[in-house]
């Protein structure tokens, strides 16, 4: 709400998952209609879409775009097609 009364409109959801998730943000909604969010923190392929079907979620992060095991072997394609998949996915 501080950041609401100083002007911003677009806001970073952390930890998502364990602050409520999608009902949460759903909840959010009708108090505060104007605002948007973009939720980290427990996001996976698998709940993804229950926050990007939510009008406002304008976007998440997660994760398991970036594995560790990829990264430490610098598997930069690997990550591309990981990115590829979620885009394709999840595009609306």
């Amino acid at each position: 709400m501080t950041g609401w009364q100083y002007g911003y409109r677009r806001f970073k959801f952390f930890p998502a998952e364990s602050s409520g998730g999608a009902k949460a943000l759903k909840a959010f909604g009708a108090p505060i209609p104007g605002a948007r969010f973009c939720p980290t923190g427990g996001i996976t392929v698998d709940n993804a879409a229950d926050y990007l079907s939510l009008p406002n979620v304008m976007c998440v992060g997660g994760s398991w775009l970036t594995p560790k095991a990829l990264i430490e072997a610098e598997d930069w394609d690997g990550i591309r097609e990981l990115a590829r998949q979620a885009a394709e996915r999840f595009h609306h």
